[in-house]
């Protein structure tokens, strides 16, 4: 990997959420994103809901975040590979990530980082039941209705994605009670490692802190939300470790 050998995972910063102070919440991610040490890291992996509402047209995206775009910029120029997987938030990326040199995934996704196997993903739909929101999920994935949406004028379209997101448990500041292998996401880690070779598991979507270890022996980690403080894990191809960096 040429010297390279952290890799990082971030998810639910939930940018532009007008709840507590985005504007700090943001300062932390640029600075986090500033603080990676372009020169060692083979790849950042953005799991999601990086962006609290994110919706494109042919011809117009949402304002702001200029730091944002910038941080990432410099450590694609520096050499960093940089993923993104779409969250519930921030479904309708249509090319302008692909144009700045970030590749979109698709969850789940499995890539293999210095001898170990990931599995990587935002995290949401994954496993058994919740039909009502994965029934949701299609529809805000589906290409007619994502058409049919672009018909409205930015102006309403941002106003209804906005106030939508401001109904979420996440701008209520309800902290979610994660139920360990009752948990849909759970049951699909532990099905998806009996078919298929996997060291750790990664996601986000549930805005809280999980470290934990399936049946199989693969490690099962979720990341926080970044509205009190900052999350991450860094991957250490050398030293074979995973690591939370927090605050």
């Amino acid at each position: 990997m040429d010297g390279r050998n952290l890799t990082y995972f971030v998810a639910d910063v939930h940018l532009g959420l007008d709840v507590k102070d985005p504007a700090a919440r943001e300062k932390r991610f640029v600075d986090f994103l500033k603080s990676i040490p372009a020169s060692q890291t083979e790849a950042l992996y953005l799991l999601g809901d990086i962006w609290d509402f994110w919706c494109e047209y042919r011809d117009v995206v949402p304002k702001g975040y200029v730091r944002v775009f910038s941080s990432l910029m410099d450590l694609m120029d520096a050499g960093v590979k940089v993923y993104f997987f779409k969250g519930n938030h921030d479904i309708w990326s249509y090319g302008y990530f692909e144009d700045m040199g970030i590749k979109k995934l698709i969850q789940p996704y499995s890539v293999e980082i210095g001898g170990r196997t990931f599995c990587l993903g935002h995290g949401d739909g994954l496993g058994p039941g919740n039909k009502g929101y994965k029934l949701m999920r299609w529809g805000f994935h589906n290409p007619v209705l994502q058409w049919l949406f672009s018909l409205l004028h930015p102006w309403l379209a941002f106003r209804l994605g906005k106030g939508w997101s401001k109904r979420s448990r996440l701008a209520k500041n309800v902290e979610y009670d994660f139920r360990g292998s009752d948990e849909p996401l759970w049951k699909f880690a532990e099905d998806y490692s009996v078919a298929h070779k996997v060291d750790e598991f990664i996601f986000g979507h549930y805005h809280c802190k999980v470290d934990a270890t399936l049946s199989a022996g693969a490690g099962f980690h979720l990341l926080k939300d970044w509205m009190d403080g900052s999350d991450a894990l860094v991957y250490d191809s050398v030293a074979g470790t995973l690591s939370r960096i927090s605050s």
